[in-house]
């Protein structure tokens, strides 16, 4: 997987002319227009632009692309939900096109189309039964978590008033994903939980070697926390606080037993000859026995 995740970026680098300047601008005014060619003219009228696996095998094959403008809600009373949802696909897709630069972001965009168009190839191939998808909604989606990927803290307006981090809005996500293919698979609707498993798998190729490397830094860390080697400096400055008020003192010297409390003038030094830990006044700092191990 991380060698498809660098052989992506390397055509992305040698290829910069690859790709269609502003794609999702492209992609939301044409949902717009079948939105209102549905609401005009009902649904009937824009049904011979959704990806039917029978209607392609009869020569139909601009069905492999126009699915794509497919809006999923056509009726006035979803116009709101509509505009809400073309608008975070508008602001994310440019987002990510300005990150990655247009070869990248649509080859990202494609790669996402074209595991769509095989799932659902293959799924009539195998069932021997029309398939029927409406409109590229995982495909956008994965752009969420995309974006959320890079962009982690990053707050979105839910309900256009509470701030939300775009981190937890993608957890919450990947929790709907997990819904959606359980339920499609317990109702043995094979497509409807093959499609958010492929649009995961293209976020995956794309982000293989970012999530394998926090994976190893949080593995490292966690290693590094637990160890017994580790010192855990606010957690030792809490106990030498501790420690002091119960022993009513912070310097006592190992030679006459002398305390800073007693002799707040007094200078005490540890000695780095001695193994360990070990205090002594001005007096003795440079005239003791050194402790050994």
């Amino acid at each position: 997987m991380r060698k498809l995740n660098a052989a992506v970026d390397r055509f992305a680098y040698t290829h910069p002319n690859f790709g269609i300047p502003n794609l999702m601008k492209f992609i939301v005014i044409g949902n717009v227009v079948v939105y209102l060619l549905s609401i005009f003219a009902g649904y009937q009228a824009i049904s011979f632009l959704g990806f039917s696996w029978e209607a392609i095998k009869h020569f139909e094959v601009w069905r492999l692309v126009t699915f794509l403008f497919m809006p999923g809600y056509y009726s006035t009373g979803d116009i709101l939900w509509l505009a809400i949802f073309l608008y975070l696909y508008y602001m994310i897709g440019n987002t990510l096109e300005r990150e990655w630069g247009t070869a990248k972001f649509t080859l990202y965009y494609l790669s996402g189309v074209v595991l769509t168009l095989l799932t659902g190839i293959i799924t009539g191939l195998v069932t021997g039964q029309d398939v029927w998808i409406a409109g590229a909604d995982y495909v956008n989606l994965s752009m969420f978590f995309a974006f959320a990927m890079l962009y982690p803290d990053t707050q979105l307006l839910v309900m256009f008033i509470i701030p939300v981090k775009v981190k937890w809005l993608a957890a919450l996500d990947g929790v709907i994903f997990a819904v959606v293919v359980i339920s499609n698979l317990i109702q043995l609707n094979f497509l409807g939980a093959l499609l958010p498993v492929v649009a995961l798998l293209n976020f995956f190729v794309f982000f293989w070697t970012n999530l394998s490397d926090e994976i190893a830094y949080r593995r490292g860390r966690a290693r590094h926390q637990t160890s017994h080697q580790t010192i855990h400096f606010k957690s030792a400055v809490r106990k030498q606080r501790r420690k002091e008020a119960e022993q009513g003192y912070r310097h006592k010297c190992e030679v006459c037993g002398r305390t800073d409390t007693d002799y707040p003038d007094l200078q005490f030094r540890y000695c780095s000859r001695c193994a360990g830990y070990h205090c002594f006044c001005e007096d003795h700092i440079f005239h003791h026995e050194h402790f050994k191990e």
